[in-house]
């Protein structure tokens, strides 16, 4: 195996880490901004509108098994790390069976609420037939989800990022290939544009278990391994379920912000689906670049490297800073030519609304893409409580100002757009403000827990 992120240039390993996994990443958005693009336009604005809630509503899901997985990753990183070859593969039987269990139960809970969520969500009847089909297929991919995640995570933490890439990239052009096939030439609506994502992740996910199985032999989990046992479970659980709540907890959060979207009805619905989009490709980059920081983090700490910790963190700091500034300035002037990719140009409230939409959120990408590298910080050195409480500061401020400031008739529904990053930088400051004050505490943890 290869990639050990705890030798050799700081920001250069890192980066070399990283860009597989931006670039992995951005092929998995192909996933539902292929749906967007495609049912926009072929099937019009209502099916548009109910393909983008769908997304948010599986975002959630399946944050709590990615949840899960990162924090499996960050133990796996640490242990590798260490070059503890036994406590590496122990946990890596008990995070797959703890996973596994988990996924089973999150689908039949989905299938069983599935007439509930027109309610929760407030979603408009005239949308909610596209909506129910869309999710009653989708939610059969769940399973393909949980295997890409937990063989991605398990091969970026011992420093491989590029072969989860590869399998994204075939899996990502079989899904557009797919969704034209089934949308456009076999007519089958919003369900066939599911079709074709959920085949694209059981590709992605069974064939990057398989490969490696095959080509990955040091990480092959042999049979003396498979007896779970409880303090694999517990230190799985102590890194995983805060990681696993602290993203649940975040997409909770954007779901009950997506519920009131949806009561300004269909026009600003289809506009958000649109926009949300268009932000999943701006600030990826920097999101994924904060998984590579966290892996990165993760191995040295289990190394004892502290001083490549504070250079890598001053490092990714300045590199978040720079790209979301950046990022900010092509969304900003190119809001409306983005917008028309996925509504017609006749589509005037939606546009209006879309621009708006990234004109305000669009503008301070530099505030999440610091908060990614807090979330993965914490996650690295085994304080995952502490991104729970970030991700409750960032959620809880923009849940309470969405409401609050859209019952404003002046602000209206703009008061949603400005809770946002209101809240990623009230979590920032929260953030960098706890790590200078327990700096040394912090880094001198896992030593004594090790001891």
């Amino acid at each position: 195996m290869k990639g050990d992120l705890t030798k050799g240039s700081v920001m250069g390993s890192m980066l070399r880490f990283a860009v597989p996994m931006i670039l992995g990443n951005l092929l998995q958005q192909c996933y539902n901004v292929a749906d967007t693009l495609i049912v926009g336009r072929f099937l019009g604005p209502d099916p548009l509108a109910a393909v983008g809630s769908a997304f948010t509503l599986m975002t959630f899901l399946t944050s709590i098994l990615l949840g899960l997985c990162m924090g499996s990753g960050a133990v796996f990183s640490i242990r590798f790390g260490q070059k503890d070859e036994k406590a590496l593969k122990e946990g890596m039987a008990a995070s797959f069976v703890l996973i596994a269990a988990l996924t089973a139960a999150l689908n039949v809970a989905a299938f069983l609420c599935l007439d509930g969520i027109q309610i929760f969500l407030q979603v408009p009847e005239g949308i909610w037939g596209y909506m129910r089909d869309y999710l009653a297929v989708i939610f059969c991919g769940i399973a393909g989800t949980f295997l890409y995640n937990y063989f991605a995570s398990l091969l970026r933490a011992v420093g491989n990022s590029v072969v989860p890439l590869v399998f994204l990239a075939i899996s990502a052009a079989l899904n557009i290939v797919l969704d034209l096939w089934f949308v456009v030439g076999l007519e089958r609506g919003v369900a066939g544009a599911a079709e074709a994502t959920i085949i694209a992740q059981y590709v992605s996910g069974i064939g990057l278990a398989l490969y490696t199985w095959l080509r990955f032999p040091a990480l092959r989990i042999g049979r003396g391994y498979w007896r779970v046992r409880r303090e694999r479970i517990r230190e799985i659980g102590s890194f995983s379920v805060l990681t696993c709540v602290q993203q649940s907890v975040m997409n909770l959060g954007i779901l009950m912000v997506q519920g009131l979207v949806n009561s300004f009805g269909p026009a600003v619905m289809t506009a958000f689906a649109a926009g949300v989009k268009i932000d999943a490709f701006a600030y990826l980059p920097v999101q994924d670049f904060g998984n590579a920081f966290s892996t990165f983090i993760a191995q040295n700490y289990g190394a004892g490297k502290k001083e490549r910790i504070r250079a890598g963190l001053k490092g990714a700091v300045i590199t978040a800073v720079v790209f979301g500034a950046a990022a900010s300035a092509v969304v900003w002037f190119l809001a409306r030519p983005l917008m028309l990719l996925f509504v017609d140009a006749g589509e005037t409230a939606i546009l209006a609304e879309g621009v708006c939409y990234l004109h305000i959120e669009g503008a301070f990408y530099c505030g999440i893409g610091c908060l990614f590298l807090l979330y993965g910080l914490y996650r690295a050195i085994g304080r995952p409580g502490m991104s729970v409480v970030l991700t409750v500061i960032s959620l809880g401020t923009r849940v309470a100002l969405a409401y609050l400031l859209s019952a404003v008739p002046a602000w209206g529904v703009m008061g949603i757009w400005w809770s946002v990053p209101i809240g990623w930088f009230l979590a920032d400051a929260a953030g960098f403000l706890y790590y200078a004050v327990r700096k040394k505490r912090l880094l001198a943890w896992k030593e004594k827990r090790a001891d």
